[in-house]
């Protein structure tokens, strides 16, 4: 049985390759090719909403789409326990990405590395795209490289699929209040049509043109956070070692200039030795290596972005992988040879 929730009809014929066929509700499908010019209805309630990926800030994102009404909802996660919440909100777990998509209509994808997305999408057996109904939409809220995001797009759109890339910041604070900032990729038409679904979850929402452009903006975005993390921590060492009280210091440079998210959301986990993830270092060091990678590419020269590269390597090399990035502050503690007070 078709998915219901959506309405597809072509905006011109001239957008369509191959024929068109009618599903059981009167709704036009793509049978060869889609270019991205199509309408569609988001609907609370009809439209089949798959998840993959409920990790530290998956499953709060899912969480809120649930919460305004969309589903039926199914769900898949290696660990499955980590679904758990969805589940005893009424989702429903599947075996794989392929058994989930046959079911939706719209799936969404967070998950760890570009290998994870490329096996979730577009592994031939298993990945969503092989379960997908043509006029179905996948969603890649990974970080991931943007030629992989190109890449989906152009397997979808031979399938009469679609396909954004639409990476997300804000960390697990954003991701649990809903504040989350998007960069999106692909599209304009489907990323309009969806945005419903991304007002679930996204606070700020913006579309910076075709596949994979999501991922470049989510990339520098990455870059400045590198930059500010180090700024942080150093601010902090010099106050420490200048022999200044931290918590005055905080209290002074947040109202100030040198205020950020960074300095906001991660100084007072710093001063708590709260290492917890917000976000994985690992994770982080995926995404500074691809941006270093497209760099390359580009031929454009960041040694700030190297630096921090280099850091957060160094901390993860030495145990600190699966923390959160604010503990930057060990590596920073590490060549000083000193520890910032606990406060409490």
């Amino acid at each position: 049985m078709h998915c219901i929730g959506f309405s597809l009809f072509t905006k011109a014929l001239g957008t369509l390759f191959g024929k068109t066929t009618l599903n059981s509700s009167g709704s036009r499908l793509l049978s060869t090719q889609a270019t991205g010019a199509i309408d569609m209805e988001v609907i609370p309630g009809k439209t089949n909403i798959g998840w993959i990926g409920t990790g530290v800030m998956g499953v709060h994102m899912a969480r809120h789409c649930m919460d305004k009404g969309f589903g039926p909802f199914y769900v898949y996660n290696r660990t499955m326990q980590k679904a758990q919440p969805l589940v005893e909100k009424g989702a429903t777990t599947c075996n794989s990405p392929k058994e989930l998509a046959q079911h939706c209509d719209v799936v969404f994808t967070m998950v760890g590395y570009p290998h994870d997305v490329r096996q979730v999408i577009l592994d031939e057996t298993s990945g969503v795209l092989a379960g997908l109904k043509r006029g179905g939409v996948v969603i890649d809220l990974t970080t991931s490289e943007p030629s992989l995001a190109k890449e989906i797009s152009d397997v979808a759109s031979s399938q009469g699929k679609y396909a954004l890339d639409a990476p997300v910041t804000g960390g697990d604070v954003g991701a649990k209040n809903g504040t989350l900032v998007i960069f999106v990729g692909g599209s304009k038409s489907v990323y309009e049509s969806v945005l419903p679904l991304l007002s679930c979850f996204g606070k700020t929402i913006k579309h910076f043109g075709e596949a994979g452009s999501g991922q470049h903006a989510k990339l520098a975005n990455q870059i400045t956070i590198a930059s500010n993390m180090i700024g942080v921590c150093e601010g902090l060492m010099y106050a420490y070692k200048a022999g200044l009280n931290l918590e005055t210091y905080l209290a002074a440079v947040s109202s100030g200039g040198a205020s950020s998210f960074s300095l906001q959301a991660y100084s007072p986990r710093i001063m708590k030795r709260d290492m917890a993830p917000g976000f994985y270092v690992e994770h982080f060091v995926k995404d500074l290596g691809i941006a270093l990678a497209e760099c390359q590419r580009m031929r454009i020269s960041l040694p700030g972005l190297a630096l921090a590269q280099q850091l957060y390597v160094s901390l993860m090399a030495n145990g600190g992988a699966k923390k959160g990035t604010q503990a930057l502050i060990e590596t920073f503690e590490s060549l000083n040879g000193c520890q910032l007070p606990k406060m409490s």
